[in-house]
C-alpha cells in the first residue's frame, strides 16, 4: 500500500459490522487520526434512521461531502487518517476516491450482523434498516482500491490482519 501520501482508509459496509471498533483500534494502534462518519450526519438524517426510515440518495449527499473534505483535509497536512462510512453504492465511493484513499469492505452473514446491530446499545441505527443497507450495497469494481474483511475475526484479529495486508505503519 506504501504511496507517496500518507493513506486515509475509508472503512466501509452495512451497519452493525464492527466498522468503527477496528478503526479506533487500528488508529489507536498506529498513532493515526480517526473521525466516525456517523458523527458528521446532519441531525435530520440521524432522525430519519433513528424512526426506521433508511436514508435516500438526496440524504447522503451532503454527509458524503462532509466526509470527502475530512478525506481532502487529511491528505492536504499529509497525514494519515482513518473515517468509518457506509459508502454503500459505487457513487457514494465515487464522491470519497481519491490517489491516497483505500477502502477496507467489511464483510459478513446478515444473521451475524444483526445480531451483533441487537447487542448494541445507544446508536441511532435501527435493526429494521439492514435490509434496506443490504439492498442499496454495491460489490467493489476490480478499479477501486480496496480490501474485503470478514468480520467473524475478532476486532483484534481483523486489526492486524488490515495492517499487514496495507503493510501500515505509524511513520508517515
Amino acid at each position: 500500500m506504501m504511496t507517496s501520501q500518507a493513506p486515509v482508509l475509508v472503512f466501509m459496509g452495512v451497519a452493525g459490522t464492527g466498522k468503527s471498533t477496528v478503526a479506533a483500534m487500528l488508529a489507536g494502534r498506529l498513532g493515526w487520526t480517526f473521525e466516525e462518519g456517523d458523527d458528521l450526519h446532519p441531525e435530520a438524517n440521524v432522525a430519519k434512521m433513528a424512526s426506521g426510515h433508511p436514508l435516500d440518495d438526496d440524504d447522503r449527499w451532503p454527509w458524503l461531502d462532509r466526509i470527502a473534505e475530512w478525506i481532502d483535509e487529511r491528505i492536504a497536512a499529509g497525514e494519515p487518517g482513518i473515517i468509518t462510512c457506509s459508502a454503500l453504492k459505487r457513487s457514494y465511493r465515487d464522491v470519497l476516491r481519491r490517489d491516497a484513499v483505500t477502502f477496507v469492505h467489511f464483510r459478513g452473514d446478515r444473521e451475524l450482523i444483526l445480531e451483533r446491530m441487537m447487542r448494541r446499545q445507544g446508536h441511532f441505527m435501527p435493526t429494521a434498516l439492514l435490509d434496506s443497507q443490504f439492498a442499496t450495497l454495491q460489490p467493489l469494481d476490480a478499479d477501486e482500491k480496496a480490501i474485503e474483511v470478514g468480520i467473524d475475526a475478532t476486532p483484534q484479529e481483523q486489526t492486524a490482519e488490515i495492517a499487514t495486508r496495507l503493510r501500515l505503519h505509524a511513520d508517515y
